[in-house]
C-alpha cells in the first residue's frame, strides 16, 4: 500500500494491511582469526564449538529497519582457541502496518530467519578458505528464542516490581 492509500484507509476507519519487504541483504562486518596458527592443524579434529548470537536493530526511518544478525563462533581444542569467526550479516527491511509486540516479533524472528542462511554460508566459506572443515550450523528457531526473551523480560519486570534483585528472578 502506498502512504496515501494507508492514510485514506485509516481516515475511513479501515485497518491497514501489514507489509514486509526485503530492501537489501549485505555483509556488514567480518572477522576470522586462527590464534593457534599451524598448531591447529596438528591436533585431532574434535573441537568444542561455542556459538553466540545477537541481534541489533536500528530504525533508519519510519517503517524501515536495519537488522544485524551477529554470530560469533569460537572453536577450542584442549582449551586453546583454534579459530574465531565473527560475522555481522545485515538486512534492510521495510515493515508497515505492525506495531508493538507484532513489530518486535517480526524484527526479532522473521528478519533473522532470512539473514541466518547468508551468515551460515559466509562462516562455512571462511572456514574452508582458512583450511578448516565447514561447520554447517544447525538452523535456529528464532520464534523460540524470541519467546524465551519475552518470558525473561516479564520475569525480570515482575521481580523488579516486587523489589527483588533482577538476578533472583532468573534462578
Amino acid at each position: 500500500m502506498t502512504e496515501e492509500n494507508t492514510q485514506a484507509a485509516e481516515a475511513q476507519g479501515q485497518p491497514t494491511q501489514a507489509g514486509f519487504a526485503i530492501q537489501k541483504i549485505y555483509l556488514k562486518d567480518i572477522s576470522f582469526e586462527t590464534p593457534s596458527g599451524l598448531e591447529a592443524f596438528t591436533k585431532a579434529w574434535k573441537p568444542n564449538v561455542q556459538q553466540d548470537l545477537n541481534i541489533q536493530v536500528t530504525t533508519v526511518e519510519e517503517g524501515l529497519f536495519e537488522v544485524l544478525l551477529l554470530l560469533t563462533i569460537t572453536a577450542r581444542i584442549e582449551n586453546k582457541v583454534v579459530f574465531l569467526v565473527e560475522v555481522k550479516q545485515g538486512g534492510l527491511f521495510a515493515i508497515s502496518g505492525l506495531d508493538g509486540i507484532q513489530l518486535s516479533h517480526a524484527i526479532n524472528t522473521l528478519c533473522p530467519q532470512i539473514l541466518f542462511p547468508y551468515a551460515r554460508e559466509t562462516i562455512d566459506s571462511l572456514l574452508v578458505r582458512g583450511g578448516f572443515p565447514p561447520l554447517m550450523l544447525a538452523p535456529i528457531n528464532f520464534d523460540a528464542v524470541f519467546a524465551q526473551a519475552v518470558m525473561q523480560a516479564q520475569q525480570q519486570a515482575e521481580a523488579n516490581a516486587e523489589g527483588k534483585p533482577a538476578e533472583a528472578a532468573l534462578n
